[in-house]
């Protein structure tokens, strides 16, 4: 089918269905890990309980091994169209390194996409609220910089996919204003800012309170979404799944 490509992008940046009770429970497994985390970074406990501690994570980590196969790219509608078997059974954001619910790696963010409404002048826009931990610390009691900057990348590029025709970062500018605390709830605010044919500019925020923390401009250029459909079909390849 002709649209077949355009249906690829629904749902990437926008949850489609409900969570399951697996997914919920993906959620809680993450949370434990995220808490491990942050255990390890402080590092208190002695060598008996540290050595311990590992004996115990290795165990589980292979009481799931044999359970968890590799996961396909996400529930994009319109996936198995172009790649056989590959209907995902979660979304896209719920396994994202930078935002994902599911992901240990990510402390998670939680979007909320306000869609125009010219009759009362508000525009779209889309806002990100995440709090770090001590797992992703850089100056003392700060956030790392580079999770901030993967912050507002993560934030931009769904600001970008409201226009219908998202794409790739281009090039992404971030200016840092003041120290961003661990610990306190940050607001990242996104906006498209305008188009220039393939050319997507972006603009966010980041506050902590009444503090600007930092800002930045985002570049996304538009892809073919035949090529996203090409990269799907390599990266099932690669995982092992059915092509």
């Amino acid at each position: 089918m002709a649209d077949q490509p355009d249906r690829l992008f629904r749902g990437f940046h926008e949850r489609e269905s409900e969570k399951t009770e697996v997914d919920i429970a993906r959620d809680r497994l993450a949370d434990a890990v995220r808490e491990f985390h942050d255990l390890a970074v402080r590092g208190a406990a002695d060598v008996a309980h540290l050595r311990d501690a590992t004996s115990k994570m290795r165990a589980i980590a292979d009481h799931l091994n044999d359970k968890v196969t590799t996961e396909s790219y996400g529930s994009l509608a319109g996936m198995s169209d172009h790649v056989a078997g590959s209907a995902g059974r979660t979304s896209f954001l719920d396994r994202s390194p930078i935002s994902g619910s599911m992901n240990p790696l990510a402390a998670p963010m939680w979007m909320h996409i306000q869609y125009p409404d010219p009759d009362k002048g508000v525009e779209a826009s889309v806002t990100g609220r995440v709090t770090y931990g001590l797992a992703y610390e850089g100056p003392p009691g700060c956030v790392h910089g580079g999770f901030v900057a993967a912050a507002f990348d993560e934030v931009l590029g769904q600001t970008q996919s409201l226009t219908g025709e998202p794409g790739m970062t281009g090039e992404l500018v971030v200016r840092y204003k003041a120290p961003t605390p661990l610990h306190v709830e940050l607001v990242i605010t996104g906006r498209v800012v305008k188009v220039e044919g393939r050319k997507i500019y972006t603009h966010a925020t980041l506050m902590a309170g009444d503090t600007l923390c930092a800002e930045s401009e985002g570049l996304f250029i538009s892809m073919n979404k035949e090529v996203f459909a090409r990269l799907l079909r390599i990266r099932t390849g690669e995982s092992g799944e059915n092509s």
